[in-house]
């Protein structure tokens, strides 16, 4: 099966957040109620210094994604 590279989730549990699941590497959780990210990956201490820079790209991909779904439902 062929997935989106975002999703977007929501759970009763949390009723005030609203999470965008990325499901390519590196995967992660966003939750936009407080910007907290939940990764699904391991890394290695290299790993990290790069990471920095493409947590933000995909953070940005990530919001411009929920903002064009958002917009498609107000449609």
């Amino acid at each position: 099966m062929k997935l989106p590279k975002f999703l977007l989730g929501d759970n009763t549990d949390f009723p005030s957040a609203i999470f965008i699941v990325h499901t390519e590497f590196p995967r992660f959780v966003l939750n936009l109620e407080n910007d907290e990210v939940e990764w699904l990956e391991e890394f290695s201490d290299e790993d990290r210094d790069e990471l920095a820079v493409e947590t933000e790209r995909l953070i940005g991909e990530a919001t411009e994604f929920y903002d064009r779904e958002v917009a498609r439902y107000e449609e």
